[in-house]
């Protein structure tokens, strides 16, 4: 993948930044050293330390001494008059003053002289190099600065890459294709950004998808029993018998309680569509809660058998949303089975699962992959007869997701389908 505009500038940012304040602070240091007197201690000190120690030979020794210094110490140490010293001409140079000592500082050289204490002699000391704070030299500084760099481009990189990836996600998602996703991503502070997306941008197709559906699915619901009624309101200005005019007066009414029916399903899964409800999470006990709904069914069915694998009865969900899960596949299992039920509770390490199975005659492969989707229904004309509006499992789909889980669908030894609902049993 080519590098961005975006990590380049932040890049270059960076060590532009490093670079400026390297090169301003040393400016700013060195000008404070030539103007402040202490950073010539060094110098100072040697120099009183010399005056005394001459002073405590004769005076036709000190030029000896001097040259003695000078020798030892590898500086230009001499000893001057008054008179010569004040010859001198200090003009083009910074100057500094403290009792007996005087210092000028020009082009990166400095030069002191002491006035040695009851005499007219001078020890000079430059001009020498200028003090200057500890520092590495040129070429270490380049190599450090240079390892920052590479630092800060390993550091930057993946950051770059992902937010190339989540510009190119989102101007996609922009242009209407809304199946696409941001990558992974390989940093850890731009993870969290991507997440956020890639959970809106799931969020925002399965809104479209729905309101698709939804559209479809209502133009389609809703005209048949108005067509019914439109039919049967046509007809009863033309019948003469009393027992047709019933006919076609039940019809009407039947036709209203399938379109009352058709809308309230619809608010319920408009509501269970929209934002997350507060869930409850609690440890429930699912041996109870099963127990309740086989108690609530048995007299539709021939057969309900229970079989509990749970190591201990209690699992951590919202019971009343999976109460209304179970419901509705125990309901199906009655509805399409031919008089046997199975209801199975298990569990491995990490989950949670609630196996509905009837004896009937199963669910088509093809419509396995669509059975979950909102107004899916087993046959193709949408017969009103042949069961509900294709919400209640759409329902169930929704609560599973809620709790971080799934409902699946597969083919059961019973020789109907198999139901499944799988949660995790630590909700995060």
């Amino acid at each position: 993948m080519k590098l961005g505009r975006s990590f380049f500038n932040l890049y270059f940012l960076i060590i532009s930044t490093f670079i400026i304040f390297s090169w301003a602070l040393d400016e700013i240091w060195n000008s404070y050293l030539e103007q402040d007197i202490e950073s010539y201690t060094g110098y100072k000190a040697m120099m009183i330390a010399l005056g005394d120690y001459v002073q405590k030979h004769p005076e036709e020794e000190w030029e000896q001494l001097i040259a003695n210094a000078n020798e030892r110490f590898k500086l230009p140490l001499q000893l001057m008059t008054l008179a010569e010293v004040e010859a001198i001409d200090h003009a083009d140079h910074n100057a500094l003053e403290e009792d007996r000592t005087h210092i000028y500082y020009f082009n990166s050289k400095v030069v002191l002289h002491y006035l040695i204490e009851n005499s007219d002699l001078v020890i000079a000391l430059g001009p020498a190099k200028m003090p200057t704070r500890p520092r590495v030299k040129a070429t270490y500084r380049v190599m450090i600065l240079a390892t920052f760099g590479i630092i800060i481009f390993i550091w930057l990189w993946p950051m770059s890459r992902d937010l190339e990836q989540l510009k190119k996600a989102t101007k996609e998602f922009g242009q209407g294709k809304f199946e696409v996703k941001a990558p992974a991503a390989k940093s850890t502070m731009i993870a969290p950004m991507i997440s956020s997306f890639n959970m809106m941008a799931a969020r925002i197709k399965r809104l479209i998808d729905a309101h698709k559906e939804l559209t479809n699915a209502v133009s389609h619901e809703l005209r048949t029993p108005l067509a019914r009624s439109k039919f049967a309101l046509q007809m009863l200005d033309t019948v003469k018998t009393e027992d047709k005019r019933q006919k076609y007066q039940q019809q009407i009414a039947h036709d209203i309680r399938e379109l009352e029916e058709l809308i309230n399903e619809m608010l319920v899964y408009a509501a269970f569509d929209s934002d997350k409800p507060e869930l409850n999470f609690s440890q429930t006990n699912m041996v109870d809660l099963v127990n309740l709904q086989i108690a609530s069914h048995d007299q539709f069915v021939s057969s309900i058998e229970f079989i509990n694998f749970l190591n201990k009865p209690t699992v951590c969900c919202d019971g009343y949303f999976i109460d209304r899960a179970l419901n509705n596949f125990i309901s199906n299992a009655i509805k399409y089975g031919k008089g046997t039920v199975r209801i199975t509770l298990s569990q491995d390490n990490t989950h949670c699962s609630i196996c509905v199975e009837d004896n009937g005659d199963g669910v088509a492969d093809e419509f396995k992959q669509v059975i979950f989707d909102a107004f899916s229904r087993g046959d193709n004309s949408r017969n009103r007869d042949t069961g509900g509006f294709g919400l209640g499992l759409a329902i169930v789909a929704r609560i599973m997701e809620w709790h971080q889980g799934y409902a699946s669908i597969g083919d059961s030894e019973l020789g109907g389908a198999s139901f499944t609902l799988t949660w995790p049993l630590k909700q995060h």
